[in-house]
């Protein structure tokens, strides 16, 4: 059928003089539509979705279960959200605040570094790898915690900050007591300071420890010259946010 109407297309627009103008379809276009057209775009036309979309206190949003960042001042901030099937751009009152090539992956965070605040860039150059490592060298309640901690938090900055507050705990106190606080912690199941039991339950397992090793050891250290892990120091080991 499409072959039939084609070859009547030539009579239809070259040979058919319309009554009102006296002109044919093919003089009109000549003469009023071809002036105007202009060379195609050297880049072609991308379909965009746009969202409205509020960022987190994370100051990320989420598209399709992705989390893509904006600069962290936006947090909670309205966005309107331009979403093409490569990229995704975040406006701000008609602004481009944040653009990121599209990425796949359900609960996965896209993260560029200028967005992050000052408590959070400073950990940019710690990794998984890192941390693990440093929590191990303490010892495994102190690993297997830290394990759970990045597990747990959604986005790895705000568990990084928890888990190296916990490893730099050992500047100040036995890498026994740290490790004894932290299988403490892992028992009541604790990973941010809302969910611990009073800290002073978890703060005081490294001194009943270290008691009880006296208790079969009298050559040991006594427990007075043992410096106590304060409950400040222990929240804020557990705790996540900046």
């Amino acid at each position: 059928m499409n072959a039939a109407i084609a070859e009547l297309l030539a009579d239809l627009n070259d040979r058919r003089v319309l009554r009102r103008v006296g002109r044919t379809r093919r003089q009109l276009f000549e003469e009023l539509d071809y002036p105007a057209l202009r060379p195609l775009p050297v880049e072609r036309y991308v379909f965009a979705e746009w969202k409205i979309r509020r960022a987190g206190l994370d100051y990320h949003v989420d598209i399709e279960k992705h989390y893509y960042s904006v600069p962290y001042r936006f947090a909670r901030e309205q966005v309107e959200a331009r979403i093409t099937a490569n990229t995704i751009e975040n406006f701000h009152k008609s602004e481009r605040i944040a653009a990121h090539r599209r990425s796949r992956g359900n609960g996965k965070y896209t993260t560029t570094p200028e967005h992050m605040p000052p408590s959070h860039r400073r950990f940019a150059d710690w990794t998984i790898e890192r941390i693990s490592r440093g929590a191990s060298a303490i010892g495994p309640d102190v690993a297997l915690l830290c394990e759970r901690i990045l597990a747990d938090r959604p986005h790895p900055e705000q568990g990084y900050r928890a888990c190296l507050g916990i490893i730099r705990l050992v500047k100040a106190f036995e890498r026994e007591r740290v490790n004894a606080a932290c299988g403490r912690a892992l028992e009541i199941g604790a990973r941010t300071v809302d969910r611990c039991a009073p800290s002073s339950t978890i703060t005081s397992t490294g001194r009943r420890r270290h008691q009880a090793q006296h208790h079969l050891n009298p050559s040991t250290t006594p427990t007075s010259a043992v410096p106590a892990i304060t409950t400040e120091e222990t929240s804020y080991a557990c705790t996540s946010h900046p």
